[in-house]
């Protein structure tokens, strides 16, 4: 069994930063994850990273998976499927190998919510997604939606109406939730219409999506429905080891990014954190390799 000081699950925008600096604290580390770079993949662009005005989600995480590899960490391209805790550490398992570590860093992040209403699954990838990066494209002088009305949403909306000739930004509430600077964007993009106080209660179509019918009454003509309503958090495996977690299944931490698990750390949108961005997820796995150091280098 391969031994580490630290493993590393998850290689996304806390991950892969928290695997730098563990390398510069000369601890032995892996990082194991289905998704190089994680969910800033799928992100159109990103303009609130430090030091850089404008990237594509890809290219950012490119060059973050660029910096792991240039400190000679390895990184796995596997899911996690078991973590256990033994008297000196912890046994993490993918479907090919086990590995022991004296730490563990979760940072496995979370999967979309689905709206789970008839039709939805019927029509995924047949007009149905939850990724507007990866589909925009073929959208192309089409009318859309996007359910939701968060941030994400928003952003959602705003790549679509590159692509698309119409886009309604549909949200069960009177008002959407984003950035100001991105609610002020929405509101001066004329290919961009909300719908508010509105409840998508099924996705209709043939062999495509033909539209959508609303709880309240009514339905609206589309060629593609985007959903962007949140997402659960990874926190399984963590649960399972006795670590604490909120309602909301986030992995409760301090600020020093540690659990009430001697060993175990958590960060990014998995952790119990209110400002959820991908600059604050990095911060976080930062500061979880600090803490793993100094928990190895008392143990000693």
């Amino acid at each position: 069994m391969d031994k580490y000081d630290l493993i590393i699950i998850g290689a996304g925008s806390a991950g892969l930063p928290a695997a730098v600096y563990a390398a510069r604290f000369r601890l032995k580390t892996i990082v194991i994850g289905d998704l190089i770079g994680g969910t800033i993949t799928k992100t159109h662009v990103v303009e609130n990273w430090p030091g850089i005005v404008e990237i594509s989600g890809l290219d950012l995480a490119s060059k973050l998976e660029e910096h792991v590899r240039a400190n000679d960490v390895e990184i796995l391209p596997e899911k996690v499927i078991d973590v256990t805790k033994s008297s000196n550490g912890f046994s993490v398992k993918t479907n090919s190998k086990e590995f022991f570590a004296k730490t563990v860093l979760f940072a496995t992040g979370t999967t979309r919510k689905k709206l789970g209403v008839p039709g939805e699954k019927e029509f995924e990838n047949k007009g149905v997604s939850y990724c507007a990066v990866c589909d925009a494209a073929l959208f192309r002088n089409k009318v859309v939606a996007v359910v939701g009305g968060s941030d994400s949403a928003a952003k959602e909306a705003l790549l679509l109406a590159e692509y698309a000739k119409k886009v309604y930004l549909i949200h069960r509430r009177d008002k959407i939730r984003p950035e100001p600077i991105n609610g002020e964007r929405v509101k001066n993009n004329l290919k961009i219409e909300l719908l508010l106080n509105l409840n998508v209660k099924e996705i209709f179509g043939e062999k495509l999506v033909k539209g959508v019918r609303f709880v309240e009454g009514g339905e609206l003509l589309l060629d593609g429905v985007f959903i962007e309503i949140g997402a659960i958090p990874n926190s399984g495996l963590a649960e399972k080891l006795g670590v604490k977690i909120t309602a909301g299944k986030e992995i409760m931490i301090d600020k020093d990014s540690r659990t009430n698990v001697p060993g175990i750390y958590a960060a990014g949108d998995i952790a119990d954190r209110h400002f959820k961005q991908a600059i604050t997820g990095a911060a976080e796995g930062v500061i979880a390799a600090f803490s793993a150091y100094e928990y190895i280098n008392k143990s000693v």
